[in-house]
C-alpha cells in the first residue's frame, strides 16, 4: 500500500489524538502516505480529506477530544453511502482504511471490509464495552475523572453529612461506575448488569451510619436510570437528606492519562503494520499487556460483560 487514511468515529474519547499521531507517524516511517478523513463517516460519504505528515500531528498527543473531528452519518447506514463511501476512497487513492471509535464505528468498518476494503479497527471508547480487548483508549481517562468528582463531592457529603447520588456515563455498560466506584470508596454502585435492590441499599446505608460514617456515595451509572428518582427513593427510605450530581459529558473531555496516551500509541502504530501486511476487518486490542490483532466480527456480536470478581470485590469493601 502507498496511501492509508484514518478517520474517528462516533463519541469522542481522550487518546484519539494519540492514536492518530501513531498512524501518521508509523505510517511515515514505512514511506506510506496517510490521509485523514474529518468528521468520521460523514467525511467519508462526502469527501472531506486532508494530507497528514508527521508535522501535522506535532503537540496533539495530549489533547483530548479528537483533531479530525467526528460526527453521525445516517447516509453512511445505507447501501447507497456505503458505496459513496468507496467510490470517494478509491478516488482518492486510498488502499485501506483505519477506523477510530466505539461499537458503531467498528460496526462500520465491518461493512466497508464486505465491500472489498481493507480495514483494520482501534477500539476508543469511554465505556470499555468492546470484546477482545482488556482496555478500549479514553477509559482509564474517564474513570480517572469520575474518581477525581467523587473525591471533590466527598468532601461535601461529609461537611453536611448527607447521602450523594453520582451519575456517571453508561448506558449500557456499567464499566466506569464500576471501576470508579470502587477506586473512589463508594458505598453502592449500581450498574446496568445487576437489578437494583432497594432493601440492600437502605441496609448498606444504615449500617455505615450506626458505624459513624457521616456520608454516603451511591454512584450510578446512567443505564440504570434515573439518578434524581434513585435519590428519591433513597431519601424516602432511609429518611435521610440526599443530593443528586451528573457528571456527563465531563468524563469524554480533558488530557488522556499516560496510560491512556501509551495504549493509544501502541495500539495506532500495531493498525499501520496489520494493514499494511495484508489484514482486513481486524481489531487490534490490549490482551494481557500484549497488543494482539483479532477478527473483528465476532467480537461485534460478542457482549463484553462485567468482571463478577471486581463486582463482588466491590460489594466487600462496602461492608
Amino acid at each position: 500500500m502507498h496511501t492509508i487514511g484514518v478517520l474517528t468515529s462516533g463519541g469522542d474519547a481522550p487518546g484519539m489524538n494519540a492514536a492518530i499521531r501513531a498512524v501518521v507517524r508509523r505510517a511515515a516511517a514505512l514511506g506510506v502516505e496517510v490521509i485523514g478523513i474529518a468528521r468520521g463517516y460523514a467525511g467519508l460519504v462526502q469527501g472531506d480529506f486532508h494530507r497528514l505528515n508527521s508535522g501535522s500531528v506535532t503537540d496533539i498527543i495530549h489533547r483530548g477530544g479528537t483533531v479530525l473531528l467526528t460526527a453521525r452519518s445516517a447516509e453512511f447506514r445505507t447501501k447507497a453511502g456505503q458505496a459513496k463511501a468507496i467510490d470517494n476512497l478509491n478516488h482518492e487513492g486510498i488502499e485501506g482504511l483505519i477506523v477510530i471509535g466505539g461499537d458503531g464505528s467498528l460496526h462500520g468498518a465491518v461493512e466497508l471490509a464486505k465491500m472489498g476494503l481493507s480495514v483494520v479497527g482501534i477500539p476508543a471508547t469511554i465505556d470499555n464495552d468492546i470484546a477482545g480487548t482488556d482496555y478500549t483508549i479514553g477509559f482509564d481517562t474517564a474513570v480517572g475523572t469520575a474518581v477525581e468528582a467523587i473525591n471533590r463531592i466527598c468532601d461535601t457529603a461529609t461537611s453536611h453529612e448527607r447521602n450523594f447520588i453520582i451519575e456517571v456515563m453508561g448506558r449500557h455498560s456499567g464499566q466506569i461506575a464500576l471501576a470508579s466506584g470502587i477506586a473512589g470508596g463508594a458505598e453502592i454502585i449500581l450498574i446496568p448488569e445487576y437489578p437494583v435492590d432497594y432493601d440492600l441499599i437502605v441496609e448498606r446505608l444504615e449500617r455505615g451510619r450506626k458505624r459513624g460514617k457521616l456520608h454516603s456515595i451511591v454512584v450510578v451509572a446512567e443505564g440504570v436510570g434515573s439518578a434524581f428518582e434513585i435519590g428519591r427513593e433513597i431519601a424516602r427510605r432511609t429518611r435521610l437528606e440526599s443530593r443528586v450530581t451528573i457528571l456527563g459529558h465531563i468524563q469524554r473531555g480533558g488530557t488522556p492519562t499516560a496510560f491512556d496516551c501509551l495504549l493509544a500509541s501502541k495500539l495506532g502504530a500495531r493498525a499501520v503494520e496489520v494493514l499494511l501486511a495484508g489484514g482486513s476487518s481486524r481489531m487490534v486490542a490490549s490482551v494481557a499487556n500484549k497488543i494482539l490483532d483479532l477478527d473483528l466480527e465476532p467480537l461485534l456480536k460478542a457482549k463484553k460483560g462485567i468482571d463478577p470478581e471486581l463486582y463482588r470485590l466491590a460489594e466487600v469493601l462496602a461492608l
